[in-house]
């Protein structure tokens, strides 16, 4: 089987942390989570030498050429956001969108792809801080500021420095499965309140109080029951609050209303049970909370556009295949 390629584009100036978010993700062997070996290809306008924003040097292997037949394209930041696309650069981002490859822009990287034309008539995000700008300089793009990454199909883009992690983990989950998108996250330590579909938003810290720990470990009791029932007023009381307090504060700590982010939590269980169990839709929908098996494929549809039984025949294969090569090279 071919390995997928994941071509990144690096420039001079580029901060080496912006680098490292694909690096880590795709470029290190991941096989023992149930990845793929990506080939994965830094490349540059030209090969060669670039300095970083740090002071450091880097060895840019390849050119714009690795772009040709890569399946995924990653810009992962991007400087002189109102100058013009350099010309070649333009030219290898449309031909490789032309020809069916993913395009991602973490962070700034958006700044390019807008530029490339690319992103006009579309949703995107990128830094909170460079919003404003974004739309200024490209009025026909529907920028939303408050995700961490908008999904529009062939064109990812992500919001500022650990968004571009969540954004690559995304791209991990649709791509291979959620179980392995779950290994990753665990593996490379990142927090499992942040996955989430294209409408994920932004987390902000709460403050430590008794009331917060309750608030945490609330939530905590709901993940760990979400085949049970759980009502706005039960679990605002098992966090000590009142129905309103509870409320607001969990769209200030999580940023999305309470509903939504359990059928997430929901959506993302069945995903896990659909890949590594073979159990029924019915019991699946149960242990999920979802009730039915009509309720499952429902929300599937909504959220994942696909259905549990498509999405078990995608992705239960890749998770048996993960567990086989995992089971391999313990041994």
């Amino acid at each position: 089987m071919t390995a997928p390629i994941i071509a990144v584009l690096a420039f001079d100036g580029i901060s080496p942390f912006h680098l490292s978010v694909p690096c880590l993700v795709f470029g290190a062997d991941r096989t023992r989570l149930g990845l793929p070996r990506f080939d994965f290809r830094v490349c540059g306008a030209e090969a060669g030498m670039i300095e970083t924003d740090a002071g450091l040097s880097i060895l840019v292997p390849h050119g714009l050429s690795a772009l040709d037949d890569a399946d995924i394209v990653i810009i992962p930041s991007w400087k002189d956001l109102e100058a013009p696309l350099a010309r070649p650069i333009k030219e290898a981002l449309c031909r490789a969108h032309r020809r069916g490859a993913l395009i991602v822009g973490l962070c700034l990287g958006t700044f390019a792809i807008a530029a490339a034309g690319l992103l006009s008539g579309r949703k995107a995000t990128t830094h909170w801080a460079y919003t404003d700008q974004l739309q200024a300089l490209h009025p026909d793009i529907s920028v939303d500021a408050d995700v961490l990454y908008v999904d529009d199909g062939d064109i990812v883009t992500s919001a500022g420095v650990a968004a571009g992690l969540d954004c690559c983990l995304h791209i991990v989950r649709a791509r291979y499965g959620a179980e392995a998108a779950l290994r990753l996250a665990r593996h490379v330590v990142l927090s499992p309140h942040r996955q989430g579909g294209q409408a994920q938003f932004i987390e902000r810290p709460v403050a430590r109080s008794a009331n917060a720990d309750r608030f945490t470990q609330a939530l905590d009791a709901v993940r760990a029951t979400l085949g049970e029932t759980h009502s706005l007023d039960s679990v605002a009381e098992l966090a000590g609050l009142t129905r309103r307090t509870f409320t607001r504060r969990f769209q200030k700590s999580i940023g999305t209303s309470f509903g939504d982010w359990l059928t997430s939590q929901r959506i993302e269980l069945a995903q896990r049970l659909l890949e590594a169990t073979e159990k029924s839709m019915d019991v699946v929908a149960f242990e999920a909370g979802f009730g039915s098996a009509t309720s499952l494929r429902q929300h599937f549809a909504a959220r994942l556009r696909t259905s549990p039984a498509q999405y078990r025949r995608e992705f239960s294969r890749r998770a048996d295949q993960g567990t086989r090569v995992a089971h391999v090279l313990s041994s």
